[in-house]
């Protein structure tokens, strides 16, 4: 990893909130950036400022480890990935980054949009391919040796690439890294094995379309009418596949909206109660402490002291 060329960095909010002030970014900002962006983790975790609080990403962030570890969050969930593993957040996902010790992770980490994949050279196809691109696809890919032969030479071009060029050649990027998807998908693995079933694909739609209308329905009946079936099939088809009932889903979803609201906005505990359509502030208080341990107020004064 020592022959790195150029380095890039994102958004100018991204780097107030997470990097030190003393770092000097601003000459090596990049103007693709919203569509495909790439850098060493190395360079990125050394600037970063942690903890990383509750953040929602708008592009699909893509990590593959050479060396050394990374845990993060995404959604509920907390995943580490080692060498030869690759970590997805999705966009639209929720991710946050501990106080644990990351610091020996070396590798590549890229952030894209759809647009890089269904372009010039791509179609909408792929992108129903990549289900590790989904809100409800498995973020952990364990590449192993023989496939990271193939994975790595495709980063490092494209880190070349991009870091001489930025975005200036998308004719080259584009079949690179499509080919790099294309190869990570031949390894993945389903969260589910029973991806092909219709309590899968009830689960799937389940979360796609509570992921889209979070603020607005959060009974499990509303989504029941939303896929045409009764709430008892909707919480067996949820709960086989995922292991938790759509009324959990629904709850510890809300939670993270939550959370995001308090890192990332100014409005107040009960303004952010009324955006998630929780009009009751004292029921959003017992619901956050429930799957928090404290109370939003509190969540708020700890992140502010971090």
């Amino acid at each position: 990893m020592s022959d790195h060329p150029i380095k890039t960095y994102p958004s100018t909010s991204f780097r107030e909130k997470h990097m030190k002030p003393e770092e000097e970014l601003d000459s090596l900002l990049k103007s693709g950036y919203g569509n495909f962006f790439m850098v060493p983790i190395e360079d990125m975790i050394r600037m970063m400022k942690l903890p990383v609080p509750p953040n929602r990403v708008t592009t699909h962030t893509l990590m593959y480890l050479t060396e050394g570890y990374i845990t993060m969050s995404i959604g509920s969930e907390q995943y580490t990935i080692y060498q030869d593993e690759c970590l997805i957040v999705a966009a639209g996902q929720v991710f946050s980054i501990g106080n644990v010790d990351v610091r020996s992770g070396k590798g590549y980490l890229c952030s894209f949009h759809d647009d890089m994949i269904i372009g010039k050279f791509g179609k909408n196809e792929l992108l129903k391919d990549f289900e590790f691109l989904k809100v409800w696809g498995n973020p952990r890919i364990h590449l192993g040796q023989e496939v990271s032969q193939f994975i790595k030479p495709l980063f490092h071009r494209l880190l070349i690439e991009y870091s001489r060029h930025a975005l200036a050649h998308p004719d080259i990027i584009q079949p690179y890294f499509i080919a790099l998807l294309c190869e990570i998908n031949r390894i993945y693995q389903p969260v589910s094995k029973s991806t092909a079933s219709k309590a899968a694909d009830l689960s799937h739609r389940f979360r796609e379309l509570l992921a889209a209308h979070i603020k607005t329905r959060h009974r499990v009946s509303e989504y029941a009418e939303l896929l045409n079936i009764t709430p008892n099939h909707l919480n067996k088809s949820v709960k086989a596949i995922s292991g938790k009932s759509p009324s959990r889903w629904i709850d510890e979803t809300l939670v993270l909206e939550a959370k995001v609201l308090l890192y990332q906005s100014n409005l107040s505990i009960n303004e952010v109660a009324a955006d998630l359509g929780l009009f009751d502030p004292s029921y959003f208080s017992r619901l956050f402490k429930k799957h928090q341990g404290v109370t939003p107020l509190a969540f708020r004064q700890m992140i502010e002291k971090s």
